[in-house]
C-alpha cells in the first residue's frame, strides 16, 4: 500500500472513530454522518487504488462501534421508556447477528439479522425533532420498527449483502428503472405530503436538533456518583449487558486485528473480565474518590488505568511463558476504556429516568 493510501485508510477510519462520538450530543446530523461514511469509505479507498482485504469483516466491526454509542446515546437522551426497550432488543439482535457472521462466514445472517436498529434511531430522532416522543404508545413503536425491517432493511440488506449489487451497475445495465424509481420518489414525497403530514399531532416544540438536557437530579457528577453508589452493584443485570455489549464488540474485533491468535470464545471470556474489573473501579470511584465532571478527562484517568494493567497482565503472562499480543491489548483497552466511560455516564441516566416508572419531564423549549 502506497503512503498516499495509507494516510486515506487511517483518515477514513480515523473518521469513523471520531464523528460516532457526536452522537450523543447530536444524534440525527450525527448518525447521519457515520451512516454516510459507512457508505462510502470503501469507494474511497478504491479511489487511491487500495481494496482492503477483509473488508466485510471491518465495516462489520465499524458499524458496531457506532452503533454502540448510538446505543449508549439512547440510555443518555430518550424519554420514550417504550422506544428504549425496542431500541435495546434491535441492537443486540443485530449484534448477536453480526457475531454469528464473523463465526459462520455466511451473508445469509446479516439478512436474518438486519441492522433495523440504526433507521430505528432516525427515526426517533426525526420525531423528536418537533414531537414529544414520551407520548408515542410502544403499538406505534413496535410498528414503526417492524415497518422498517420489513420495507427498508430486508430488502437492503438482500441486495448488498445476499445479491451483492451494486446501484450504479445496476443503473446502467438497466436504465429503464431510473423513471420507476423516480415515480416511487415522488409517489412517497405526495403520500407524506397529502396524507401523512395534515395527521401529525401538533409539534410540542420548536424544531432541535441537539439533546434535551439532562434531568436536573444526575445532571451533575456528584448526583451521578450517588446515584452509583446506592443502586449499582458489581453483579447485576446492568454488568451483565456491559459484558455482553463491550465483549461482544471486542471479539467481532478481534477477527479483524492483525496479530490476535485468541479464539472469539477465548477473547470474550477475557475481555468480560475485564469489564468487571472496571465496573468495580466504577463503584470505588464513585464511593470513595468521586469522578470529574469532563468525560474526556474520566475517559482519559480510565485509559490510563487500564493500559497500567494490560502491561501488567502482559508482564505476569509472559514471564510464565504465555504470548500477548500488546499492540491488540492496549486497542483492546482502549475501546473498552471508551465504551465504559459512555456507559458510566448515561445509564444512570435512563435508570432515573425509567427505573422510578416516573414520566420523564418535557425537555425545555427553545
Amino acid at each position: 500500500m502506497s503512503a498516499e493510501a495509507t494516510l486515506v485508510f487511517l483518515t477514513v477510519v480515523g473518521a469513523r472513530f471520531v464523528v460516532p462520538l457526536l452522537i450523543p450530543r447530536w444524534p440525527l446530523p450525527a448518525i447521519v454522518a457515520a451512516l454516510i461514511l459507512d457508505g462510502i469509505d470503501q469507494t474511497v479507498f478504491q479511489w487511491f487504488g487500495y481494496d482492503p482485504p477483509g473488508y466485510q469483516g471491518y465495516d462489520k466491526a465499524m458499524d458496531m462501534f457506532y452503533l454502540s454509542v448510538a446505543y449508549l446515546s439512547v440510555l443518555r437522551n430518550w424519554t420514550s421508556h417504550p422506544a428504549y426497550q425496542v431500541a435495546r432488543f434491535l441492537f443486540f439482535y443485530r449484534l448477536a447477528g453480526v457475531v454469528l457472521f464473523e463465526l459462520l462466514d455466511s451473508r445469509l445472517l446479516l439478512l436474518i439479522f438486519p441492522n433495523t436498529f440504526e433507521y430505528f434511531f432516525i427515526a426517533y430522532e426525526i420525531v423528536r425533532l418537533r414531537w414529544n416522543p414520551a407520548t408515542v404508545s410502544l403499538r406505534r413503536w413496535v410498528i414503526t420498527a417492524a415497518c422498517i425491517w420489513i420495507f427498508v432493511k430486508l430488502p437492503q440488506e438482500w441486495w448488498i449483502h445476499v445479491a451483492q449489487l451494486d446501484v450504479t451497475d445496476t443503473l446502467r445495465d438497466y436504465p429503464w428503472l431510473i423513471p420507476i424509481l423516480a415515480v416511487v420518489i415522488i409517489a412517497v414525497a405526495l403520500w407524506v405530503w397529502r396524507w401523512l403530514w395534515p395527521r401529525l399531532p401538533a409539534p410540542a416544540w420548536r424544531r432541535h436538533v441537539a439533546a434535551d438536557p439532562l434531568p436536573e437530579e444526575i445532571d451533575t457528577a456528584a448526583e451521578r456518583d450517588q446515584w452509583v453508589s446506592s443502586h449499582w452493584r458489581v453483579w447485576s443485570p446492568a454488568t451483565l449487558e456491559k459484558v455482553a455489549l463491550i465483549g461482544l464488540i471486542c471479539a467481532i474485533y478481534g477477527e479483524v486485528l492483525p496479530g490476535v491468535r485468541s479464539s472469539m470464545l477465548e477473547l470474550f471470556v477475557g475481555i468480560g473480565a475485564f469489564v468487571v474489573v472496571n465496573v468495580a473501579i466504577s463503584l470505588a470511584v464513585a464511593r470513595r474518590a468521586g469522578s470529574v465532571e469532563s468525560a474526556a478527562s474520566a475517559f482519559g484517568a480510565r485509559a490510563v488505568v487500564n493500559a497500567g494493567l494490560v502491561v501488567g497482565a502482559s508482564w505476569l503472562i509472559n514471564k510464565v511463558g504465555g504470548d500477548l499480543n500488546l499492540g491488540a491489548a492496549l486497542f483492546f483497552s482502549l475501546l473498552i476504556s471508551l465504551l465504559i466511560t459512555l456507559d458510566d455516564r448515561f445509564r444512570p441516566v435512563a435508570q432515573v429516568r425509567f427505573g422510578k416508572g416516573e414520566r420523564s419531564p418535557e425537555p425545555a423549549r427553545r
